[in-house]
């Protein structure tokens, strides 16, 4: 009885007071050490492995989550095992190839269904989408694959679940080159908005994203200020895929800014931590974090001016990209290259490494960016468009 009021209690505490989750987690660890474990033993081990692993120590954290994980395996507790499989996969992509990771959130989903568990099947269904997305499985296959979840919450009526995955899902129609307009949202969901911050920062990550995919400077800028102060009051104890990547993207929307921007040093700033957060990361995995680091590296020394550097590391971020099996971020690292060759005079070398940024979104199913793409250094190669940051779409290098 104590401990299901436990593992009931920690969630609870992960929504209203996150700081306590901790301790609760521990007190369900020491209880099953000194009487035995239960069906909630592995809740305590899987969630202190998440907050440690969220305080830096990434790999302390992975053996936490293995333990509980190996406990569902010896001791067959199946009560809890979709919530202790997704906390378990979370911490996982941290240090095991991503794309190895894709197939864990599918068993938590099941295991999730076969003990009734609609929320922590919702879970495992958006942290398995997202994990696609980032691991660049190919953009019809991941839309395909955010339907099948759009429809799962819909049928539920899991509106914190499926507000995010519906801002995703936009995300990627875009890039496939397929341009919606925004469905109207019922009153539930702008309650759930207005309330919910995880909601809400989803969504705006989600069109800084866009914007800076599409190279909309000041839209860039704008809705990076908003996304930055919205997960300013976030309290989250858990370590999440999400947060690597968008911490990726933070970084290098802060060193373009900071090349041209008033507030240079803020947003160097901002860069620079990115930087240092996906160096450390990519000390516990190179496969999934070491291209990210690199194309940050490269970015930040464009931005210092060093361009014998930024050249070293555009080109190590594209080849980390290629063999890691990254292809989206293959592409990326070409445009951006591409960008920087182009504003040191050097074209040959930007068109070089832009036509194999367009073949590389396309390999990846981004139509919608290829054409952007393809425009935009048509035009600058024709010589119509100037470098000014006042271009007329907006559109910057």
């Amino acid at each position: 009885m104590a401990m299901k009021f436990l593992s009931a209690l920690m969630a609870l505490m992960a929504q209203i007071m996150p700081k306590s989750a901790p301790h609760v987690a521990q007190q369900i660890i020491q209880l099953s050490l000194s009487h035995g474990m239960s069906p909630a033993s592995p809740l305590g081990f899987v969630h202190l492995g998440s907050y440690i692993a969220n305080l830096g120590d990434i790999r302390g954290g992975y053996n936490y989550v293995k333990l509980a994980r190996s406990l569902l395996d010896k001791l067959g507790f199946r009560e809890n095992a979709g919530e202790v499989i997704g906390v378990h996969t979370q911490v996982v992509s941290y240090v095991e190839p991503l794309q190895a990771t894709l197939e864990y959130h599918d068993e938590g989903y099941a295991a999730a269904m076969a003990a009734g568990d609609i929320i922590q099947a919702s879970h495992n269904k958006i942290f398995g989408y997202i994990a696609i997305f980032y691991a660049g499985v190919k953009l019809q296959k991941t839309r395909e694959k955010g339907d099948e979840v759009i429809k799962f919450m819909q049928e539920r009526q899991v509106g914190a679940h499926l507000i995010p995955t519906q801002c995703i899902q936009n995300s990627v129609l875009k890039l496939i080159g397929i341009d919606e307009d925004p469905k109207h949202a019922s009153a539930e969901e702008e309650k759930i908005f207005a309330t919910n911050n995880g909601v809400k920062s989803t969504h705006c990550f989600q069109k800084l994203y866009i914007s800076f995919m599409f190279r909309l400077y000041d839209e860039t800028k704008a809705n990076a200020e908003v996304f930055l102060a919205c997960i300013a009051s976030s309290t989250w104890t858990n370590l999440f895929v999400s947060q690597s990547f968008r911490t990726f993207y933070i970084g290098l929307v802060s060193f373009w800014v900071a090349r041209s921007s008033s507030d240079r040093e803020q947003w160097h700033e901002r860069g620079h931590k990115s930087k240092l957060a996906l160096r450390k990361w990519a000390e516990t995995s190179q496969w999934t974090f070491e291209n990210k680091w690199f194309l940050l590296e490269a970015e930040e020394a464009f931005c210092n001016g060093n361009f014998d550097q930024a050249k070293l590391y555009y080109e190590k971020a594209v080849t980390s990209a290629e063999i890691h099996k990254f292809v989206h971020e293959e592409a990326l690292a070409c445009e951006l290259a591409a960008y920087f060759y182009l504003e040191i005079g050097d074209v040959i070398n930007a068109a070089e490494y832009c036509l194999r940024a367009h073949e590389r979104y396309q390999e990846w199913g981004a139509i919608g960016k290829c054409t952007s793409l393809f425009e935009f250094f048509g035009s600058v190669m024709n010589g119509c468009v100037a470098s000014s940051p006042t271009n007329a779409n907006n559109v910057q290098p």
